[in-house]
């Protein structure tokens, strides 16, 4: 027996003595962590890795690690945590089944003990050029491998992924008893990777079943929104074609004005629908220019002191507010949404405030109604998809439900806030933020 056997030899004899003396209490200390994760984490991205810290920490012989998972699409294990190793590096490993430990243990469903550098070493030889070179960039600055195990990730006959430790320190050693053990741990992590698995797609399942659910009762408030609106048209301009109807010229009039109204109510449900699916495809554009907010709220706001006698408005700006970049189109499209929001569930009329007010780095406006409120636990859903609010008003609102989801999408791409301020019965703020730009800044 050389020196160097011999060596190798009373290390393992050394590590074997060590095992059998504090062996019990180390693979105790190893489980009570690794069932404490799995009972505090669910989120994959975080609890692997803690996986991987709390074996190479708790277990002596580990120094690093890498674990991977199986993607049965492409057939390949990708590295999902490591430890010692740079991760930047290694994610983008793509082993193939077979190829270098993780592989093999993958294809073999066996737990593989790895125990010289020269077995290591031999494993590695059949590592394809790309994923040597990323493992030799993500070992930089390393030590090698005195011997390592890898174990495969299973539940029942799904392949879930392996783990990797590595030994790189000469006092420790990997060795055959080790592995039962490991391979015991390596079940519990297979079982809480398939659990976490399977609550993501359970509630993927459920979103999809609620995003289906939503779909049917959108369609169905819609048909009721626009059925309203075109029973008074039908009705009304059938009276106006029936021959024998004598109806006064006021009376025309009048009959023309409410089909008028509902048209407009008929357009503006279409026109919501189109914005919103502008918006989800990604298709929303803005042309930006210099913008001059007060000028802009008092155009909006006069529409509406014709079309509501019953409120009173007010536009409030500070003297000399700064110009702000933004698309004047949508802007307005914006103050128009929430000041029919304000008309619509302020129904008894009352103050209705414009306010602008510049800060540092953007300026937010704010309309102000005195209307009958929200109730705290909708004040969060309020810029929710076809979400809407008709409790307290003793009347059905007509509307899409899409208008403040608009309003949201149009600030954000501008890269401002929106938010709402709000107490039952004592009225509703809605306020936005537009950022001021540079030349604004005096940068």
């Amino acid at each position: 027996m050389t020196a160097s056997d011999q060596t190798v030899s009373k290390r393992r004899i050394s590590r074997s003595t060590r095992t059998q003396e504090s062996g019990y209490e180390e693979r105790l200390n190893t489980i009570f962590e690794v069932a404490h994760i799995l009972a505090v984490t669910s989120d994959l991205g975080k609890m692997l890795p803690q996986l991987l810290d709390s074996l190479i920490n708790k277990w002596e012989a580990a120094d690093a690690g890498i674990l991977t998972l199986y993607n049965a699409d492409d057939n390949v294990l990708v590295p999902a945590a490591a430890h010692g190793f740079r991760f930047d590096r290694l994610k983008d490993v793509r082993l193939a089944p077979g190829e270098a430990m993780g592989g093999t243990a993958l294809v073999s469903e066996r737990a593989e003990l790895y125990a010289t550098p020269e077995d290591v070493v031999k494993a590695r030889a059949n590592l394809t050029s790309a994923n040597r070179e990323l493992f030799h960039q993500a070992r930089a600055g390393m030590p090698d491998a005195r011997s390592a195990v890898c174990i495969p990730l299973t539940a029942g006959t799904k392949k879930i992924g392996t783990f990797l430790l590595e030994n790189q320190r000469q006092d420790s050693w990997f060795v055959a008893e080790d592995l039962p053990f490991l391979k015991a741990v390596s079940d519990l992590i297979a079982l809480a990777i398939e659990n976490a698995r399977l609550r993501t797609e359970v509630d993927m399942a459920r979103s999809l079943e609620e995003a289906n659910r939503l779909k049917a009762e959108v369609i169905s408030t819609l048909a009721h929104e626009m059925r309203t609106p075109l029973t008074s048209i039908k009705g009304y301009s059938t009276a106006l074609l029936m021959e024998e109807g004598l109806f006064s010229p006021q009376a025309q009039r009048e009959f023309l004005q409410i089909i008028d109204e509902e048209c407009t109510v008929l357009q503006s449900l279409i026109s919501d629908l189109l914005e919103s699916s502008i918006i989800e495809a990604g298709f929303l554009k803005l042309e930006l220019q210099p913008l001059n907010l007060p000028r802009l709220a008092q155009q909006v706001t006069v529409d509406y002191m014709r079309a509501s006698p019953k409120h009173r408005f007010l536009v409030d700006f500070p003297p000399h507010f700064p110009i702000v970049d933004g698309d004047p189109d949508r802007i307005g499209q914006v103050l128009r949404n929430l000041l029919d929001n304000a008309v619509k569930y302020s129904p008894d009329g009352g103050l209705v405030v414009v306010r602008g007010d510049a800060g540092a780095e953007e300026v937010t406006i704010s309309v102000a109604d005195q209307g009958v409120g929200i109730a705290p636990e909708h004040l969060n859903r309020l810029f929710e998809k076809y979400f809407r609010i008709e409790q307290g008003l003793g009347r059905h609102v007509v509307g899409s439900g899409l208008g403040l989801p608009i309003c949201h999408a149009i600030v954000e791409t501008h890269g401002g806030r929106i938010w709402a301020e709000s107490e039952l019965g004592q009225g509703t703020t809605l306020y936005f933020t537009l950022p001021l730009n540079r030349e604004e800044l005096g940068e």
